[in-house]
C-alpha cells in the first residue's frame, strides 16, 4: 500500500509550533543538538540538515561548516531565518523548504547529513533515508538525532510502562532503533557505526550511519 502524505496537515501543525517551538524544547534538546552537530562536522565541512525548523541546531555547528537547511514548514524557516540574521551566522547557507523524501540536490552532494528529532514525524522514514543516502558522498554520515524506543531489555519494559505518560507529551516508543538497523542492512554500503544515549539520558539517542567509500 502506498504512503499517505498529508503534507499540508503537517505544515499546519508546524505552523502552530512555531511561536512557542524554542520555548518548549531549547534546553531538553540543547545536548543532542550538540553532539549531532560535532559529529557532522567530523565528517567534513559541508552539511545538510533534515528538518531545520527554527534553526536551534544552527549555533553549534562550527564556522568553518557550510550548513544547508531544508524542512516542510515555511513558518518554521522564518524562524531559522531570523536566527541566521540576527546571530550572524555565516557558515549557514540555504535555507528551503523540501520535502524529506524528494531532496532537490544532486548525488553526493554533502559530507553529512544531521536529521534532529524528525525521523520519527516523517510519513515514511525509509523513502527520507535513501534520499539521503542519495545525495550523501561516500564516507559521510548519517547523524540521527532521536527518541527512539528501545528494542529489548530493562529499558524496553521501563519504556512501556510509561508509554501512557509519554504519549501525553507527545512521545513514542513505537519508532524502535532497530528500524535503522534494518533499513542499513538493506543497503550493502550503509552501516550503523554507534548509537549512544543523550540527555535525558533513556529518552534520547543518537544514531550514526556511514555510508562506505
Amino acid at each position: 500500500m502506498a504512503v499517505q502524505y498529508d503534507l499540508e496537515g503537517q505544515k499546519r501543525a508546524y505552523a502552530k509550533w512555531a511561536p512557542i517551538y524554542d520555548k518548549v524544547y531549547v534546553k531538553l534538546l540543547a545536548d543532542a543538538q550538540r553532539k549531532a552537530a560535532t559529529a557532522a562536522a567530523a565528517c567534513g565541512s559541508d552539511i545538510l540538515e533534515v528538518g531545520v525548523g527554527t534553526g536551534l541546531v544552527l549555533p553549534y555547528y562550527p564556522p568553518h561548516c557550510r550548513v544547508t537547511g531544508i524542512d516542510l514548514s515555511f513558518d518554521m524557516l522564518e524562524k531559522a531565518m531570523e536566527k541566521k540574521v540576527d546571530r550572524k551566522l555565516s557558515h549557514v547557507g540555504l535555507l528551503a523548504s523540501m520535502d524529506a523524501c524528494a531532496l532537490g540536490f544532486p548525488d553526493a552532494r554533502f559530507d553529512a547529513i544531521t536529521v534532529p528529532f524528525v525521523i520519527t514525524l516523517v510519513p515514511n522514514p525509509e523513502k527520507a533515508l535513501d534520499e539521503m543516502r542519495r545525495v550523501l558522498k561516500p564516507g559521510g554520515e548519517i547523524i540521527i538525532a532521536s527518541k527512539l524506543g528501545a528494542d529489548a531489555g530493562p529499558t524496553m519494559h521501563v519504556e512501556s510502562m510509561l508509554a501512557p505518560m509519554m504519549k501525553k507529551v507527545g512521545w513514542s516508543i513505537a519508532f524502535k532503533a532497530s528500524r535503522l538497523r534494518n533499513w542499513a542492512a538493506t543497503h550493502p554500503d550503509m552501516s550503523v557505526i554507534d548509537i549512544s544515549p543523550v540527555f535525558p539520558v533513556g529518552f534520547f539517542k543518537m544514531v550514526r550511519i556511514k555510508k562506505a567509500r
